[in-house]
């Protein structure tokens, strides 16, 4: 099948316009409900109990005292709990055996009549182990390391050209390595679900990133057809990846629910939450660069060491990017990952990307610095028309544009290059810039548009609004499409009920669903001209399906660029970093409504901040835990932290892409932060930190 250039928008109403978001009122207000504040007539309540060894195998169970409390109703464990179907994801299987592959892996479910009594019943189980030598420390010379065969993106390795007799050649390199530790998602809103049996039927509330893939997952694991299962996430207090499949607390309170009889309500405790809904594995990246005179790139070679676990392989994809950013015609990029016994790393806003672009980055201003090339300069002469990876063209690629838009925005023609000359009193000024980029996907959704009698429209998807606006940007497609007013067109959205569509995640969800609900109403509007007369009580309805659209790859590279620069001050007494400045400029492709727009890039470079300067983990070689496992002991930024943020964005035309012209937005904020930041520091300090978070514990010994 060949590819096909979707035919555009017609432009009956202004997409882009700064729409105000359809249920804010509601979320400010309290009206909107989230997956714990269903309560159904007769609810109880769960709390789980983590296994207190690295690894091992439970050897006895008491429950007596727990069930002796009064309204406890049960303690499920790998002993009591219905068994469950296949799954192709082993962090779902709980219960189901007695090997406890990682501490904090759940071994029982307390169930009572009130949040308290189930707490108490939890800390009254008693778990005896028999615990094994564990390995939880991720080493660049660990003998486990292997390559896979596939990470998400491409191979586990590539090689283009000779990469090491280019690197031995070229006058001018670089050869660093880059360490970060783990990083946590930390929503807001915990994760929670309530769930309620009903004649066979189960009805389940979730904080999920998509209701779709949590009903198909349950089906497999109770062994139901998907009619049989009706997933709610009406509202999500944001996932960045940690919601994005189906978390251990959908499968315990429906598990609860069937065996006691009663709805069941279970949110996971924010201790918790490290060791069971994923996390950013920690890495180790070295980059080579070798260029000559001209700066222009002759030799890039990027190897990234990440973990894994012994239940399942889940690899941080952060040589990806090195494989498409800049010209570079001998390449080496490898991943190698070990298996340990730690918790299943996951999906964490911008994977590969984020920790990739943090390394390639840092590598590039090293090589600016070694070249005395401007930073800026530098990579505009490795600018590229096509992908190198793939040589494919690249549907549209701005990236120089947004470096030389952002530096003026910016004013960084007057940035003096030296490092460590700026002062005020106590404290080093410093500024520093890096590109950014995350790949532009699409996946096939199905919705449905409805008009009424009235005048009306209904437009049915089983988005998810994960607080990014999607209902908001769903009715501006609609209303574009119909050529009708926003306030004349509603969406649902949020229920498995609804027409099947992707999950809000990867920065393709807008585009996917928006897809399908643009070509739904351009179908709609067809048999409204071809319908003579009133339209009948039950109005008409049409549903469509993006699957052959999206059936073929694109014969372009799909990305989104952009350009972040920083300014930081650092103490050279206490040896806080602080961010006086951010500002990032975007290629974005078509920007469908500029308020939820800024909202995701400014959040985006927000995560990036944190993930420079004060978020990051360990995990206790003896006991095999996180020691961050709050909001407490793992800092994410405040405003105070963020006073002054800007993001724009080009009027990017691409007509290869969707209907709307749309690329992602909610990921490619955090891509290129972390380096800016980083860079900013050097610069302010004239010391290069290769390690995050930059801590004053580490500025201070590096000034030092």
């Amino acid at each position: 099948m060949r590819h096909e250039t979707p035919e555009p928008l017609t432009p009956s109403l202004p997409l882009g316009a700064p729409l105000v978001r359809r249920e804010g009122r509601e979320k400010v207000t309290g009206t909107a409900r989230y997956a714990a504040e269903h309560t159904p007539p007769g609810c109880a309540y769960a709390w789980p109990v983590p296994a207190t060894i690295a690894r091992g195998r439970i050897t006895a169970v008491d429950t007596r005292d727990a069930l002796a409390l009064p309204g406890v109703l049960a303690v499920l464990t790998h002993e009591n709990a219905p068994r469950l179907g296949a799954t192709d994801d082993a962090t779902l299987a709980l219960f189901q055996e007695d090997r406890v592959p990682h501490r904090g892996w759940y071994v029982a479910l307390a169930v009572a009549d009130t949040l308290e009594t189930a707490r108490d019943a939890a800390e009254a189980v008693r778990i005896s182990y028999a615990a094994d030598d564990h390995d939880v420390l991720l080493t660049a010379d660990h003998p486990g390391l292997y390559v896979p065969d596939e990470v998400f993106g491409g191979p586990g390795a590539r090689e283009r050209g000779d990469f090491d007799a280019a690197f031995a050649a070229a006058p001018t390199t670089v050869d660093v390595t880059y360490t970060m530790s783990p990083l946590h998602n930390h929503p807001m809103e915990p994760h929670a679900a309530t769930a309620q049996w009903t004649d066979g039927h189960l009805t389940v509330h979730d904080a999920s990133q998509g209701a779709t893939r949590v009903c198909e997952d349950l089906a497999a694991l109770f062994k139901l057809g998907t009619d049989d299962i009706t997933v709610v996430s009406e509202h999500v207090g944001g996932g960045f990846g940690s919601k994005g499949t189906p978390r251990p607390q959908v499968v315990l309170a429906a598990m609860a629910a069937r065996y006691t009889g009663r709805p069941v309500k279970l949110a996971l405790p924010r201790r918790q939450l490290a060791a069971v809904v994923g996390h950013r594995t920690p890495t180790i990246q070295r980059v080579r660069l070798g260029a000559g005179p001209d700066g222009v790139l002759t030799a890039l070679g990027h190897e990234s060491l990440s973990h894994t676990s012994t239940l399942a392989e889940f690899v941080e994809q952060a040589a990806i990017p090195a494989r498409i950013m800049y010209t570079s015609p001998n390449s080496s990029t490898v991943h190698r990952v070990v298996a340990l016994d730690v918790p299943t790393p996951s999906w964490m806003r911008a994977p590969g990307e984020a920790p990739g672009m943090y390394a390639l980055e840092s590598a590039l201003d090293e090589l600016a610095v070694a070249l005395g090339l401007d930073p800026v300069e530098l990579r505009v002469r490795n600018d590229t028309d096509t992908e190198p990876d793939t040589g494919r063209p690249f549907s549209s690629r701005h990236l120089v544009e947004c470096l030389r838009r952002g530096a003026e925005r910016f004013g960084w023609g007057a940035r003096d290059p030296r490092p460590a000359v700026r002062r005020e009193g106590d404290l080093l000024l410093g500024t520093g810039v890096a590109s950014a980029t995350y790949p532009t996907f699409v996946s096939a959704s199905t919705a449905q548009a409805h008009a009424a009698p009235d005048g009306g429209y209904r437009i049915r998807v089983n988005a998810t609004d994960i607080g990014t606006g999607a209902r908001t940007v769903l009715t501006q497609i609609a209303a574009a499409a119909l050529g009708a007013p926003e306030d004349r067109v509603h969406v649902d959205i949020g229920s498995s009920d609804l027409p099947p569509a992707v999950l809000a995640g990867g920065s393709m969800g807008t585009a996917s669903w928006g897809w399908a609900v643009h070509k739904a109403c351009t179908a709609l509007l067809d048999r409204l001209r071809d319908h003579e007369g009133s339209l009948p009580a039950e109005g008409l309805t049409v549903t469509r399906d993006t699957r052959e659209e999206t059936a073929e790859p694109s014969p372009y590279a799909q990305h989104a660029f952009g350009a972040v620069f920083a300014e930081v001050q650092v103490d050279t007494c206490t040896g806080e970093v602080r961010t006086r400045r951010l500002l990032g400029q975007y290629a974005a492709g078509r920007i469908l409504n500029s308020r939820t727009a800024r909202s995701q890039f400014i959040g985006g470079m927000t995560m990036g901040l944190g993930m420079a300067l004060t978020e990051g983990s360990e995990i206790d070689p003896a006991f095999g835990d996180f020691t961050a496992c709050d909001l407490a002991t793992y800092h994410v930024p405040a405003c105070a932290d963020v006073p002054a943020i800007e993001a724009y964005w080009l009027d990017e035309e691409d007509p290869h892409l969707n209907p709307m012209g749309s690329k992602g937005i909610g990921e490619i904020g955090i891509v290129g932060t972390a380096a800016a930041l980083g860079n900013a520091v050097w610069h302010a300090t004239g010391v290069r930190l290769r390690e995050l978070p930059l801590t004053p514990d580490k500025i201070l010994t590096a000034l030092a």
